[in-house]
């Protein structure tokens, strides 16, 4: 059943921004006002217009590759999002370089940057934005003396839109959390190390007038008529649900499954054609708060502890939250926000119960937990299907699910042939099946000797097979991998 499940490019990058707010444990409004700074600070630095329109983009898009690099980050840091929250609330200043410090840099530090940076850029150039945007994500973390990460570029070589987007930040959360005047001080104190002196005097006599503003009932950036043609063009929302995905290796295409069984069945169970459509994009969004929650926890075995919990509950809220912010996606975020209620009042968060659930809603309930029962987690072998099958006539005839529903799902799950590959478009190299399998092995986590294992090759050959994928992807992270194969339906 063929969807039109494109959205336009601005409603995608404020789902992206506040994906990547919930990563980095800051308020979800926190990369608009960061937009609208670097906006305001690239214009009083007399920018031509196309680096004013590159620095608003960079800033919504800053954070966009905190969920490919969560678990290295979890595995550095214990809790992936706090850890990102502190190490951001930072007051400490930092020493200006006269040579940069590659060689001090930390490898897991390096590998997150890069797997960050690399998906941050492709994400731009998904969206069809300008060089000048995907140039600076790729290079977010460098800094105007040398000493950021991974430390290769400095001074002018570094995108003068990373500078100003650094600035913004920096005004941003330590203005919220310190006050303004202690602002402008840690930003004087990391002038000329992690970006220009010259960009800090120019805009620090507009500061005060700039937070007024951001800080008045009605913000500044609710009004979108300014946005350049190249925000309304068109990108499939599948991107918004892969990047969730993202977060944690062992749910590789899971958003996309929950859609499509969800939209399959609603078919099924004769709903119509724009219900069914608006459940597939509900069913491809429905993770969006799964960022708030560290892989930490979402990695653990059952039963959790109380806190853990509650931090899960919270994940429908905040997709629910998306509803608010993002206006094109508004009606899917809080159909997509059910995914975890139940009719007999049981679920989350709202607690709702019968027909107070709208019927995309309890469609995308079913399908999430379909998938879920179907899914591997770190610390349990997925379900087989009997048991899947089981388990959701129980929780039907329970009064969780509504029979009729389960009935149109598991009658299409149960009958889903294996997706084929899709042709490569023009100018994409083709892989191999031995490839393909090797690429759906990485996708879900698994390190080389896992890979070996489990196709009956040698680990030499797994990392020939990788080198190779990676050479006809053009990227060089698993993460990156992962996405470019979801997006063009490799796996």
């Amino acid at each position: 059943m063929p969807d039109d499940s494109t959205i336009a490019v601005f409603d995608a990058i404020r789902a992206l921004a506040f994906i990547g707010d919930l990563s980095m444990g800051q308020p979800t409004d926190h990369s608009l006002r960061t937009a609208w700074l670097a906006g305001m600070i690239a214009s009083q630095a007399r920018c031509d217009p196309s680096q004013v329109e590159a620095a608003r983009h960079v800033a919504l898009l800053r954070w966009s590759g905190c969920t490919a690099n969560a678990q290295e980050f979890a595995d550095f840091l214990d809790d992936d999002v706090q850890g990102r929250q502190a190490l951001l609330a930072s007051q400490k200043p930092r020493a200006k370089l006269q040579q940069p410090r590659t060689a001090a840099i930390p490898n897991a530090m390096l590998a997150m940057a890069s797997i960050h940076c690399e998906i941050a850029g492709d994400i731009a150039n998904t969206l069809g934005l300008g060089s000048d945007t995907e140039a600076a994500l790729r290079a977010i973390f460098e800094t105007y003396d040398g000493g950021g990460v991974p430390g290769l570029l400095q001074g002018d070589a570094v995108p003068l839109a990373t500078y100003v987007v650094a600035l913004a930040s920096d005004l941003e959360i330590f203005s919220r959390l310190y006050g303004l005047d202690e602002a402008l001080t840690l930003a004087r104190g990391r002038a000329d190390s992690v970006y220009p002196g010259a960009l800090v005097d120019a805009c620090a006599p507009w500061v005060p007038a700039w937070m007024a503003t951001l800080d008045a009932p009605t913000p500044p950036w609710t009004a979108v008529a300014d946005q350049p043609a190249s925000m309304l063009n068109r990108v499939g929302l599948e991107l918004v649900g892969d990047v969730i995905d993202l977060k944690l290796p062992w749910m590789t295409g899971y958003s996309r499954r929950v859609a499509q069984l969800a939209r399959d069945g609603s078919a099924r169970a004769g709903l119509d054609a724009a219900l069914c459509h608006r459940t597939y994009k509900a069913g491809l969004i429905h993770g969006i708060g799964r960022a708030s929650v560290p892989n930490a926890i979402w990695n653990a075995p059952e039963p959790l502890p109380a806190a853990s919990l509650e931090r899960l509950r919270l994940v429908p809220y905040w997709t629910s939250r998306a509803a608010g912010q993002i206006d094109g996606l508004a009606p899917e975020a809080e159909i997509a926000s059910f995914a975890f209620e139940r009719r007999d009042g049981s679920g989350y968060f709202r607690g709702r119960s019968g027909t107070a659930m709208p019927v995309e809603g309890q469609f995308v309930a079913a399908a999430e937990q379909w998938v879920s029962l179907r899914t591997r987690r770190p610390w349990r072998a997925e379900f087989t299907e009997a048991e899947a099958l089981d388990r959701m006539k129980q929780d039907a005839e329970a009064g969780r699910f509504d029979p009729h529903v389960v009935d149109a799902l598991l009658a299409v799950a149960m009958s889903h042939a294996p997706l084929k590959p899709a042709v490569p478009a023009r100018g994409e190299q083709s892989l191999s099946e031995r490839e393909l399998e090797v690429l759906r092995c990485i996708s879900k986590g698994e390190n080389t000797k896992e890979v070996a294992r489990a196709l009956g090759i040698s680990p030499r050959t797994v990392r020939t097979h990788v080198e190779r994928v990676f050479i006809k992807l053009e990227c060089s992270t698993r993460a990156a991998a992962t996405l470019k194969a979801s997006t063009r339906g490799l796996i």
